[in-house]
């Protein structure tokens, strides 16, 4: 296989292997990078997504496998945050003319957005919650009512009112035409207010934890928990319960969103054909080189030999659906965007909403001043983020937006 790759050999670090070929990498990334090389367990070395960006707590675009530790925030407080795609029976001429109709039936549908104030309702959050909200929740409920008996701080969250939510930032919905005019729907979220609960949390416990053994990190944001401590048992048990509920909660959005769309598109319809649901800010076991290790993707995607993985654009530009090619040198990963190139509040410095609605002129979605840190010119040239990652996937699919709804 090619070597695509650039390596970063620092002082005192593990390798770093970057797929950036063509891409932009900021010096602050690279940093970042060789900060998180310096951790003694390391296995291996680091590998690097060509989306990578500066990151909190970790990089964005990073795959960092680990022995006998984790860090919490390389894993962050999106907990699961992904992506879920679903191919429908629908094509192109199906749609009607006028799209607008469909864009506001999906978000009078799913709770979107957040607005919270004095005698304000939270607009992302349900007022009641669904029967089918319910029965989704009862399944989570056993093992969050053992992660909260330890931590008594983690039941007054946002949990059973986010299933099934969109949130805020870059979360979106999206409705897709592919390169034959297959109609695909597309969804982008996480773990929510829960997820981000017991990330902020174990963050915060992994800090005190080095501060009371004195022990000295090149960056505090790499506050780890060691294997066989008390912490990192709970970690595993949170963070997996917290990636599951990522999961359902794309699960129960999906099937609102095609409620929401046979409500405006008459003919019948069943979405199911080809659906990917994967994660892209995680941490599991994996085997990789012969052993036994754990793996944290902070914006990046698994790619095992095979497997179906979905590679966002931004509101305006394409999306992929992806096959791995179990590029082991990778540790089975791919990006899970194109990226950022600047930050949401130099976005908002740089771009007028002329700027916005010329960008995404073939996209029915809002085009207004709160959505302007989105702006497509915000993130990488998607087709050089793909081409960085050639021997990482193969495109199986070419998305592109009709409709899009943010959070």
């Amino acid at each position: 296989m090619e070597h695509d790759y650039k390596v970063i050999d620092a002082e005192d670090a593990r390798p770093i292997k970057l797929w950036t070929q063509g891409v932009p990498v900021e010096d602050g990334a690279r940093q970042q990078l060789i900060d998180t090389a310096k951790m003694p367990f390391i296995f291996r070395h680091v590998a690097v997504m060509p989306d990578v960006h500066l990151g909190k707590g970790s990089t964005i675009g990073s795959v960092i496998p680990t022995r006998g530790a984790i860090i919490p925030a390389s894993v962050g407080v999106d907990i699961g945050c992904g992506m879920m795609a679903a191919r429908t029976t629908l094509t192109a001429s199906d749609l009607p003319d006028n799209l607008l109709g469909l864009r506001t039936a999906i978000e009078r549908t799913v709770p979107h957005g957040r607005e919270i104030g004095r005698n304000k309702r939270d607009v992302g959050a349900w007022e009641n919650t669904p029967g089918s909200v319910d029965a989704v929740w009862a399944t989570l409920l056993p093992r969050f009512e053992r992660i909260t008996e330890k931590y008594p701080r983690l039941k007054d969250t946002n949990n059973r009112h986010h299933l099934g939510t969109l949130g805020t930032g870059n979360h979106f919905i999206e409705v897709c035409l592919d390169e034959e005019d297959r109609l695909w729907f597309m969804l982008h979220s996480g773990s929510r207010g829960v997820g981000n609960a017991i990330g902020s949390l174990f963050i915060e416990l992994a800090k005190r934890d080095m501060e009371q053994y004195f022990i000295h990190l090149p960056n505090r944001d790499l506050a780890y928990f060691a294997e066989g401590s008390e912490h990192f048992d709970d970690y595993v048990e949170a963070v997996g319960w917290a990636q599951d509920f990522a999961r359902k909660n794309r699960d129960v959005m999906m099937a609102n969103l095609i409620a929401a769309a046979q409500t405006v598109i008459k003919k019948p319809f069943s979405a199911d054909v080809e659906a990917v649901n994967c994660h892209h800010n995680y941490v599991q076991r994996e085997t990789h080189f012969g052993e036994e290790v754990f793996v944290t993707r902070k914006g990046a995607v698994s790619a095992q030999k095979g497997e179906l993985g979905i590679i966002p654009g931004s509101m305006g530009a394409k999306s992929f659906i992806v096959r791995g090619l179990g590029n082991e040198e990778a540790f089975c990963s791919c990006s899970h965007g194109a990226g950022r190139v600047m930050s949401r509040t130099e976005a908002k410095r740089r771009f007028t909403v002329e700027d916005q609605i010329r960008a995404t002129a073939h996209v029915e979605c809002r085009k207004d001043e709160a959505v302007i840190d989105e702006i497509p010119m915000a993130y990488k040239d998607i087709d050089a983020v793909m081409h960085a990652q050639r021997t990482l996937v193969e495109i199986v699919h070419t998305l592109r937006q009709v409709v899009c709804v943010k959070g």
